[in-house]
């Protein structure tokens, strides 16, 4: 929750005897005590603007407030598991937590609004999808903001005590208190809420929470961003989607430009795009936002160092990230015609790849004049090799790409082109602009007809080759199973084997209208057999009608298998 438009002179007047009557006041707390909270009704489980919470623990830097109608409910033993879960927590963050983001991005403010060296962590039912939050009103006296609790607080989610993302979520919005220090306090600016999001989100990268790639919040930002790579990068709405992206394009710009760049960009009196800018050419790069934002397009589909450094991912655990983009089939024969106009929103990534086709293409690529569009596209050969090129358009937003042989000499064309229009950055939804692409394909002089017959065979095939990897790609993608494929058949009754493992993996990632349970056991029960003949009759003309069969068995022999292991390879 955000307070804008602050007229700074009244701030200072009102601040200035806030304290006459604040100053030097510290509050008592005392173990067992209860104090009403205003809480934000966004986030609340029952919408509700206050609650009940009593103080359970106090560490270095922390005072641990747990809504009072769940607490007292607790039996003992409960109690008695969240207090150590809690003593862990502290630990985690005197030790750890607290010492490496304040080296990193620098102090909160220590003493702050209420006088006190520690946080207050308040512990309430929140919706099921949210993890915790942070409120800038609880910086401000009453006098100010009366909704204010007067004290550097964060809010946590009753749901998670148990959970090793706990730590994540402390840390997270721990980051957003840092923030309003440095920026808010300091500058008196508001940071553009993507930027904020993406600094805090980040946090788990720089304390190792994501070394270990497997049920991390970075493999989670992954699979987002897998089911929808589109999503806005400066738009923030709260979802899911606009995290995935944030955390996606920032760890493309550490990866390649530094952590210094997030904390520059911090440290400074500008807000969003401006401020990253402003810390690229504080530490001497040429290249700016822009440049930065259509690298990461290119990087997010090729993510090949063969081709540029500065297109792909250096961390290790996005290595393997290549997105399967959005496909246009050209026909192999005659002259080809195709047109289409799409929407998009600014810094928005979009990913257009064309197949199939036999001559001399030409895209002519358009939009409003007055808009300002980057066009980078991909050139793939036969040979497997790729070319990066940048389309020029001109004044009227208009421009022309030509490729001579395509379908002989080129495999494929991908086109990226994102709107780059916007500096400034409110938290307002982005309005929609279009853009049209039109492709032509010149059908090349007539073959003799057994010449055109064999040619047209070897294009079908190498479009199935090109397709099947697309789909492993796309249900496969960076799932990091435990087995790179399945030698043995495996059946119902077989228990604790780490092929029946990796089994379920597959069969989890290909939904819930495949495997709606989605355990991972080792063991091949009923549940494993239904997933498995539900995955063979999707695929029934590869898998069952070769052998003569109209309906699954559970029984992941040979034919089950090579589909399966097809699809992890994506080939």
């Amino acid at each position: 929750m955000k307070f804008k438009n602050f007229n700074f002179k009244i701030l200072i007047i009102i601040v200035f005897f806030g304290f006459l009557f604040t100053a030097g006041t510290v509050q008592a707390f005392n173990y067992g005590e209860s104090t009403n909270f205003n809480v934000d009704k966004n986030f609340d489980a029952s919408a509700r603007t206050q609650v009940s919470a009593t103080l359970v623990k106090t560490s270095n830097n922390l005072h641990f407030y747990i809504e009072k109608a769940w607490w007292d409910l607790q039996p003992q033993t409960k109690q008695t598991e969240v207090l150590a879960n809690l003593d862990n927590l502290s630990l985690e963050f005197d030790n750890r937590i607290y010492p490496i983001l304040t080296s990193v991005f620098g102090q909160e403010w220590r003493l702050g609004v209420d006088s006190d060296n520690r946080v207050t962590v308040l512990f309430e039912a929140m919706n099921s999808n949210e993890g915790g939050y942070f409120r800038e009103s609880d910086e401000y006296i009453k006098l100010q903001v009366p909704i204010s609790n007067e004290r550097e607080m964060l809010y946590l989610s009753l749901d998670y005590f148990n959970d090793p993302q706990l730590k994540i979520f402390l840390a997270h919005e721990f980051v957003h208190l840092i923030t309003f220090n440095q920026k808010n306090k300091i500058f008196g600016v508001e940071e553009d809420t993507w930027l904020n999001e993406a600094r805090a989100d980040y946090a788990s990268t720089i304390l190792g929470y994501d070394d270990k790639y497997e049920g991390s919040n970075l493999q989670q930002r992954v699979k987002d961003f897998v089911n929808n790579p589109s999503d806005p990068l400066t738009e923030w709405t709260g979802t899911k989607y606009d995290y995935a992206s944030v955390s996606l394009f920032t760890h493309y710009l550490v990866d390649h430009y530094s952590i210094g760049i997030l904390i520059d960009s911090l440290k400074s009196k500008y807000a969003g795009i401006d401020s990253i800018n402003y810390a690229l050419q504080k530490s001497g790069y040429r290249d700016d936002f822009a440049k930065i934002f259509t690298n990461w397009t290119i990087t997010v589909i090729s993510n090949n160092c063969n081709i540029d450094l500065s297109y792909c991912y250096l961390n290790q655990n996005l290595k393997k990230i290549k997105l399967g983009p959005s496909l246009n089939f050209l026909p192999l024969t005659g002259n080809v015609s195709l047109s289409v106009t799409n929407v998009t929103k600014n810094w928005t990534g979009n990913w257009l790849k064309f197949i199939g086709g036999n001559g001399d293409l030409k895209l002519d690529f358009s939009s409003l004049n007055g808009l300002t569009f980057q066009v980078p596209y991909i050139l793939e050969d036969y040979l497997g090799s790729y070319t990066v090129k940048f389309l020029t358009l001109d004044k009227d937003e208009k421009g022309e790409i030509n490729v001579n042989n395509f379908g002989s000499d080129y495999k494929s064309l991908t086109i990226i082109p994102s709107l780059q229009s916007e500096i400034y950055k409110s938290d307002d939804l982005e309005p929609t602009y279009p853009f049209s692409y039109t492709v032509e394909v010149i059908g090349s002089a007539i073959l003799g007809e057994q010449d055109l017959i064999q040619q047209l065979l070897e294009r079908i095939a190498t479009l199935k080759k090109e397709i099947a990897r697309l789909q492993g790609q796309n249900n496969g993608f960076n799932q990091n199973y435990s087995c790179v494929q399945l030698n043995i058949n495996l059946y119902f009754g077989m228990a604790n084997n780490n092929d029946v493992k990796c089994l379920q993996e597959f069969l989890k990632n290909q939904g819930a209208d495949i495997y709606l349970e989605g355990l991972v056991t080792g063991n091949f029960g009923v549940l494993t057999k239904n997933a498995v003949i539900k995955f063979q009759e999707k695929y029934m003309l590869e898998i069952l009608s070769p052998l003569g069969l109209s309906q699954g068995t559970g029984y992941a022999g040979k034919s089950t298998r090579a589909k399966i292991n097809q699809m992890i390879s994506g080939f």
